[in-house]
């Protein structure tokens, strides 16, 4: 990812953009057909704390990593967090990369 691209300038993928921006960050959308999971923590050992609807974006805040897991964009550790005790893994969510696209989280 560039420097241009976490600015803002979203990467460009089949003509859609990946992100776009938005207040706070950028905004990145969830696998098409895909209900996800929100995690209280960056596993699926932590209680779900609400659902995520097919075709939603999400604003990543910070990611961690966390339990690997399978997904429809591969198998990663990275966890991003979309609020408050508020974790989705990386694998759902399509950022057009494989490493954090977003800070690392500190202290939570």
């Amino acid at each position: 990812m560039t420097t241009q691209d976490i600015q803002g300038d979203p990467e460009q993928v089949d003509g859609q953009a990946l992100a776009a921006a938005s207040a706070g960050g950028l905004v990145y959308p969830i696998a098409p057909g895909y209900r996800v999971k929100v995690r209280k923590g960056p596993g699926t050992n932590y209680p779900v704390v609400r659902l995520l609807p097919e075709g939603a974006r999400i604003e990543i805040r910070c990611q961690r990593h966390g339990q690997r897991v399978s997904g429809p964009y591969g198998t990663s550790d990275v966890w991003d967090n979309i609020g408050s005790g508020q974790y989705v893994s990386d694998t759902y969510v399509r950022t057009g990369s494989d490493v954090m696209v977003a800070p690392r989280c500190m202290g939570d």
